[in-house]
């Protein structure tokens, strides 16, 4: 569906290319200072306009149309919305009956019959995640002091940024990347052991974010070339600091008051240059195609604050629990 959350729960809706999209948050505290000009730098963040970015150029710009009084949380649902006015619609015509390797279009024309919205992924496009980076600038005031920070470590194999995404550019093909993320200053003891432990929470986040393909805590899959004892991390004082940070500041499901630190990754932007083959639905036939529309090479350089703010959502959700 299309609702995530507990306490703190969000719901998200509009289309890519329909006329807005937005995210509405329930069980916000009243009494929490909101201005507009609160969502400006993560929102500045996640748009376009750095080499290897999409030239879509929308403004952005969030109408918070409830839940807001006098620059004050009321306690009552908050719906934020934003206007889509740069879209190009007719790029995405031959989808309907082409499908592009990939995305979801070929599941989303089943699942739905043919009625869903397919210009630009509709529902399903990354556009979306703008509603999930505003609910996160609410929550990261929840968390307070407690920051959250998350940085694209590598890309396309390399870990000089600016150098995988020249040779993207020169080689017309589209990379991936790898986000490390760190939530510094948590409570000790947010999460529960079983369902709604610290990861199972977070990774249901991560995984709603277009194009994220894995995701491990501390040590993650090093962990499986390790012993017990070089990965167990030593409790070095009453508050429980630990010497080594192998578990990601997380112990059965909950948190122990270190660093929590994962990485996911993030595949190649689907809709690359070059060109592919796909199924068509009117001749029933293979045939080669390049995907029309502007896209990301490297979708990943706009994924780390989208990491951040859903990371944020959960552990509000968590701590208000």
């Amino acid at each position: 569906m299309n609702t995530f959350g507990n306490i703190f729960r969000i719901s998200i809706f509009g289309e890519s290319h329909g006329k807005l999209i937005g995210i509405t948050v329930d069980g916000c505290p009243a009494g929490l200072d909101i201005h507009k000009e609160d969502f400006s730098p993560d929102l500045e963040r996640r748009k376009a306009g750095a080499s290897g970015t999409t030239p879509r150029n929308e403004e952005d710009a969030p109408n918070i149309i409830s839940g807001v009084f006098n620059d004050k949380t009321t306690g009552a649902p908050i719906t934020i919305i934003f206007e889509n006015n740069n879209t190009k619609s007719g790029d995405y015509e031959t989808i309907k009956n082409t499908p592009r390797p990939g995305h979801a279009d070929f599941v989303l024309q089943k699942k739905f019959h043919g009625y869903n919205d397919h210009r630009g992924g509709g529902h399903s496009s990354g556009r979306l995640t703008l509603g999930l980076v505003a609910a996160g600038a609410i929550a990261k005031k929840i968390l307070s002091p407690s920051i959250i920070d998350a940085r694209l470590v590598e890309a396309g194999g390399e870990t000089d940024i600016d150098k995988a995404i020249q040779k993207a550019m020169k080689d017309q093909d589209s990379i991936g990347g790898i986000v490390a993320c760190r939530a510094i200053g948590l409570p000790i003891g947010l999460g529960e052991p079983f369902f709604n432990s610290v990861e199972s929470m977070i990774s249901h986040l991560i995984f709603s974010i277009p194009a994220i393909k894995g995701i491990e805590f501390g040590s993650g899959f090093a962990a499986t070339r390790m012993t017990g004892s070089e990965h167990n991390d030593s409790i070095i004082d009453a508050d429980g600091a630990t010497k080594t940070n192998n578990a990601g500041g997380i112990n059965g499901g909950i948190t122990n008051g270190n660093e929590l630190f994962f990485r996911v990754a993030v595949k190649p932007t689907s809709s690359t240059p070059k060109e592919q083959s796909s199924w068509n639905n009117t001749t029933e036939s293979v045939e080669t195609f390049r995907v029309k529309g502007r896209h990301d090479l490297c979708i990943a350089l706009r994924v780390p604050v989208v990491v951040e703010a859903v990371t944020a959502i959960a552990l509000a959700d968590l701590l208000l629990q």
